[in-house]
């Protein structure tokens, strides 16, 4: 080899090596806090596939991954605020008194499914209710709802009224009122929790998704379920990111990566919770559980019992100085329309 072959062999080697460790200096984890178990959607479908997308937008310059820190799901909000994570999800009924736009998706009778109710969320936020500075402090990647809510419990009943004096554990949100008015004793634990509540006899039973009859094992401690069409509510939950995380990244990949959040995440978690809504309620028959479709008798009453849910609302979300009327109006006719 003569010595101009060896100084291009040797530039090139250089020139590869300084653009090598260019490329790694330039790469970004994003932290995203979890919770619930591994094997549960959130985190085996819907972080991933996000993920996959955030690294497919940025060119492989941020790549995201899961932690669980433990603790009450609630702490992630402070968590992401506070840049102990990149991000982060979680349940907006944990936070009474500072989420309650977001009851919007949760009441009862909307009769649409997860994806498209997270859809309608999304939008509905987007042009009128987020001046209302709930979500102020985070950047906001998603709204988006669990599988339809439904009633677990240890021992069956035959109608609504037979709920009256029971034990139930309640997340919050929408699902404090219907405790109320069910004239239930609500037992305030996080999901994550609910099994031991459950197993130990502390509650008689839970107000949650079909898919946790299989990811949180409740087919073996609540054996029983009544079921309504869509559920009797949604459940309210958002993915949100640190602005100075974003701060750090360039403009071109912090607008990578809120291209594939926003609706285009919203929609897909939606999609995937109602899917595991399905998944649960399979694997809770095949183990023997009873699933009761609630009668129409017991609709009828569902639906007495929750007339005025909506102007309740209405009248709660006064101080926020948002056109709720027409937001709640549009959310029903998007969802109700979205295929």
């Amino acid at each position: 080899m003569t010595k101009v072959n060896k100084w291009l062999l040797g530039l090139t080697i250089a020139t590869t090596a300084m653009s090598l460790s260019g490329q790694a200096f330039a790469e970004k984890t994003m932290r995203v806090g979890s919770w619930l178990p591994p094997k549960h959607t959130m985190n085996k479908d819907v972080l991933p596939t996000w993920g996959k997308w955030i690294e497919e937008a940025t060119e492989g310059r941020v790549k995201l991954k899961i932690e669980y820190p433990g603790g009450h799901p609630k702490a992630l909000l402070d968590n992401v605020q506070d840049g102990v994570f990149d991000a982060g999800w979680t349940f907006h009924g944990y936070f009474p008194g500072r989420f309650k736009l977001t009851k919007i998706v949760e009441l009862p009778n909307l009769g649409a499914d997860a994806e498209a109710a997270s859809v309608a969320h999304w939008r509905v936020n987007e042009k009128y209710l987020k001046k209302a500075g709930e979500h102020r402090g985070i950047i906001l990647g998603a709204l988006f709802t669990h599988g339809p809510g439904n009633i677990h419990l240890r021992e069956p009943i035959k109608n609504l009224s037979d709920m009256k004096g029971k034990k139930i554990r309640i997340g919050g949100g929408v699902q404090t009122e219907l405790a109320k008015l069910m004239g239930v004793t609500g037992v305030a634990a996080p999901g994550s929790k609910v099994y031991e509540i459950l197993s130990q006899g502390v509650a008689d039973g839970v107000f949650m998704p079909m898919g946790e009859k299989r990811s949180l094992r409740l087919k073996e401690v609540a054996p029983f379920s009544m079921k309504f069409p869509n559920g009797m509510y949604l459940g309210s939950f958002g993915v949100f990111i640190n602005p100075d995380f974003m701060d750090s990244l360039s403009k071109k990949d912090r607008d990578a990566i809120m291209s594939v959040s926003g609706e285009k995440l919203s929609a897909m978690a939606g999609r995937f919770w109602g899917e595991d809504a399905k998944i649960g309620e399979a694997d809770a028959r095949k183990s023997g559980n009873t699933i009761m479709d609630a009668s129409p008798e017991i609709m009828k009453e569902f639906r007495a019992m929750t007339v005025g849910m909506a102007d309740n609302w209405l009248e709660d979300v006064k101080d926020r100085k948002v056109n709720a009327k027409e937001a709640l109006i549009e959310l029903r006719s998007i969802a109700r329309s979205h295929h």
